[in-house]
């Protein structure tokens, strides 16, 4: 994998930001190896990512930062620049259900997934075996309704513990309280077994099935406090007809939600994920 730095910018849009960018990077011969732009007119925001070869930069990334600096508050950037060479801290979390978690695992084992999966925390200790197989630590943290606070403190310290750049509930089955929302606003990643925003919250199959829809769904979203209602970062869709039952609506979802869950995963591990409001811009 070609060493790289990946320079990610969103501001107020208006003329000369490419020109200025480029400027920086040609002053310092920073080989460019992929470039994305998009103008939101209906917002008036800019969104940019560009993707330049690490061994042309005659620096490191806190000089590269503090070059950069001085253009984005003239330009009133949000931004930050990531090194591909530092995969992200990911914190996988599950339930009971083992096919998304087993299909990431199996990515990262391959090393299809750029990323360093430094523990799983479960509420059930059902995945033990499967995740130790792979030499990963097995947090079994109950939740219940009495415990629930505890709990969560417990996790919330796990989270510290891990350093962890990106949490992923891959059908995780509990609630995340708001604090932890908040503290990882846009750090948080869940797959949601439904085309969002049909069929939100519980049983989304069962409400599906119960209104005869002929396409099912899944949708992988940045989590907030509002239930189900997180910025989208990718979907995607399977038919179906009136012959299919839950149980097959069950099992036909199921490769679609870990199909999505991992497009979302690679897709934030290689800084490809803007949020702006709640809606994202996710360049390929």
């Amino acid at each position: 994998m070609e060493h790289t730095y990946r320079l990610v910018i969103s501001c107020p849009d208006r003329v000369g930001i490419v020109a200025k960018v480029s400027n920086f990077l040609t002053t310092y011969n920073g080989w460019i190896t992929e470039a994305s732009h998009h103008s939101d007119n209906q917002a008036g925001w800019f969104f940019m990512r560009h993707e330049i070869r690490a061994n042309t930069i005659p620096f490191g990334l806190d000089q590269f930062r503090a070059a950069f600096e001085p253009i984005a508050r003239e330009f009133d950037m949000q931004w930050h620049v990531a090194d591909s060479a530092a995969p992200k801290k990911v914190v996988l979390m599950c339930s009971r259900e083992s096919h998304c978690l087993a299909d990431l695992l199996h990515r990262w084992h391959s090393g299809e997934l750029n990323a360093e999966v430094a523990a799983v925390i479960s509420n059930h200790d059902d995945l033990r075996s499967m995740v130790e197989w792979h030499g990963i630590p097995y947090h079994h943290v109950p939740v219940s309704r009495d415990t629930r606070e505890e709990a969560f403190a417990e996790i919330g310290d796990l989270f510290a513990h891990y350093e962890a750049d990106l949490v992923v509930l891959a059908r995780y089955m509990q609630i995340l309280p708001q604090s932890l929302c908040e503290e990882y606003s846009g750090r948080i990643m869940n797959i949601h077994h439904s085309f969002l925003p049909s069929f939100a919250g519980a049983r989304p199959y069962h409400q599906a099935y119960s209104r005869g829809v002929k396409l099912i769904g899944a949708t992988c979203h940045y989590v907030t406090e509002d239930l189900d209602e997180g910025p989208i970062i990718e979907q995607d869709v399977m038919r179906i007809s009136h012959s299919d039952t839950i149980d097959d609506m069950v099992r036909l979802g199921k490769d679609v939600e870990k199909y999505v869950l991992a497009r979302g995963l690679r897709a934030h591990i290689e800084d490809r994920v803007i949020i702006h409001e709640n809606k994202t811009v996710v360049f390929d």
